[in-house]
């Protein structure tokens, strides 16, 4: 194909949504972009767009298409900013996903890799949805759980993050505190998501006691601390959530049965561009850095 121009136009189409959205990234006209995509259709002998009244939406081939123009838009600014970036700082546009209840982590190489490259946009995504990272929409993914097996990405470790019981010292003062795991059929909890709640502490749990008494149900696990710091049950948090709260007290001794392994994830086509090597960077200093760490319940590991 040689048609890079009409593939540079439809890739902002589908990033923008709309043809004027596109025309003014661009600095062309309306009818330009709207000819560049009839060309490259007609190259390609099928749609890329279904056209709709709120905008264009990809078709299955657009969305092909688009994976590979967002690579080589993303691979082409990289080699614009080692041109450019003889000072060795980037520009851009860096976007990092992450679990909510992980995402505190993030902020200290956030902010190191920001003091470096001022002029390189940080977009982070705390969210329970997977963002595709072969299509462009995350650099860097902090995951959670089982350890991502997608042929083309990246996957390093980033260590385990502890899970234990917690109650506020409002509902311990009113409860007591379990003095042994039966004490758990006469206590109140706050229950999770149901995917939550297949962690390996909640198995444990639903296997000691057969009838949990419920207090508060929730979908969201920042829902669910709040439950629990609002004095509500006894709930499942991860160290992160405990971390610098006096007021959580863990009802359990740690145990590394429950810690949830947690993995830095790549695309293989973007893994070696500069920013996203210096983002990585950034945070991997963490794990060198026990200090960050210490107190936390955390255990972050090369």
């Amino acid at each position: 194909m040689e048609k890079w121009t009409e593939l540079r136009t439809a890739y902002h189409v589908a990033k923008l949504g709309t043809v004027s959205a596109a025309a003014r990234a661009l600095g062309a006209h309306r009818a330009t972009v709207n000819r560049h995509i009839d060309a490259l259709e007609e190259e390609l002998g099928a749609k890329i767009f279904i056209r709709n009244p709120k905008g264009y939406t990809l078709t299955e081939l657009g969305e092909d298409l688009l994976k590979a123009a967002q690579k080589t838009d993303e691979l082409l600014e990289d080699l614009v900013d080692r041109a450019r970036g003889r000072d060795g700082r980037v520009e851009g546009e860096i976007k990092i996903t992450s679990l909510l209840p992980i995402a505190s982590v993030l902020m200290e190489p956030i902010a190191a890799f920001r003091l470096a490259n001022p002029n390189c946009q940080v977009t982070l995504m705390s969210t329970e949805n997977l963002q595709r990272l072969e299509y462009g929409e995350a650099h860097i993914a902090l995951r959670a759980g089982a350890k991502p097996e997608h042929p083309d990405y990246v996957v390093q470790s980033f260590g385990r993050v502890g899970l234990n019981l917690y109650a506020h010292t409002s509902y311990l003062s009113r409860k007591g505190k379990p003095s042994d795991l039966a004490d758990l059929a006469f206590h109140e909890f706050v229950m999770p998501a149901a995917n939550e709640s297949r962690l390996a502490i909640w198995s444990w749990i639903f296997d000691e006691i057969a009838d949990l008494k419920v207090a508060v149900a929730a979908n969201d696990p920042l829902v669910v601390r709040e439950a629990v710091l609002a004095g509500l049950g006894l709930g499942v948090l991860s160290a992160f959530d405990a971390e610098g709260r006096d007021s959580l007290r863990a009802i359990f001794p740690d145990n590394e049965d429950w810690a949830v392994p947690l993995w830095l994830v790549t695309h293989v086509d973007l893994h070696r561009t500069e920013k996203v090597q210096e983002m990585l960077a950034h945070i991997k200093a963490l794990q060198r850095d026990a200090n960050a760490i210490t107190g936390c319940g955390t255990t972050l590991i090369g």
